[in-house]
């Protein structure tokens, strides 16, 4: 089966690619021919989700695979949140998002977060929405040099007490958010390639 993925970042692929079945091909929206930037104008992870894969699916006829993750920081009272990617300014880059945040929390000695992803699936005849959270701590300073996005900073409390960025991609994928609600999705999946109606499955 073809599989549109609405986004261009390669991590983000190589986490979705790690989950599906072999015989799955999977494409970018711009290998699939589509250059219109995909529209993310919703205030919450769902709505982002719901918008990009509506789109995509509108544009190919078939199957698209959107997702919109988020970074929640209690004491920001739930930021950067849907704003994640840009929290640093509009160039949406990770060292600048981290340096942000850094700089939010100085000082700041309540670090409880949250990574939080929103997956949309969308087919012909219908969407599905699925969601995995997984919670942790905030360091005061970066540690490790894989992953993408807050990955240094973040360590999850279902871990041995590294970071996302301290993992390799298997360790990772197996408690991710991101993971947690592409698995959600595959296991509602089932058998079946279209959902039956517009839904939501939350796991996490």
């Amino acid at each position: 089966m073809k599989l549109v993925l609405a986004t261009q970042n390669p991590n983000k692929v190589k986490e979705i690619q790690a989950v599906l079945p072999s015989s799955w091909s999977v494409t970018t929206a711009a290998e699939a021919g589509i250059t219109d930037e995909l529209p993310e104008t919703g205030d919450t992870l769902d709505a982002n989700a719901r918008e990009k894969a509506a789109f995509l699916q509108a544009h190919t006829g078939g199957f698209a695979l959107s997702d919109d993750s988020g970074l929640e920081v209690d004491a920001l009272d739930g930021a950067p949140g849907v704003y994640s990617a840009r929290y640093g300014g509009p160039e949406k880059d990770d060292a600048l998002n981290r340096a942000a945040l850094l700089r939010a929390m100085d000082g700041q000695t309540h670090r409880s977060a949250r990574f939080r992803t929103v997956v949309a699936w969308a087919t012909p005849t219908g969407m599905a929405t699925y969601e995995g959270v997984v919670e942790g701590t905030l360091l005061t300073t970066e540690r490790g040099t894989g992953g993408f996005g807050y990955d240094a900073l973040f360590v999850p409390l279902d871990g041995d007490g590294r970071t996302f960025a301290e993992m390799a991609l298997e360790e990772k994928k197996a408690m991710s958010h991101r993971g947690r609600a592409l698995r959600a999705w595959m296991e509602d999946l089932g058998s079946e390639i279209n959902p039956r109606s517009s839904k939501s499955g939350l796991r996490g």
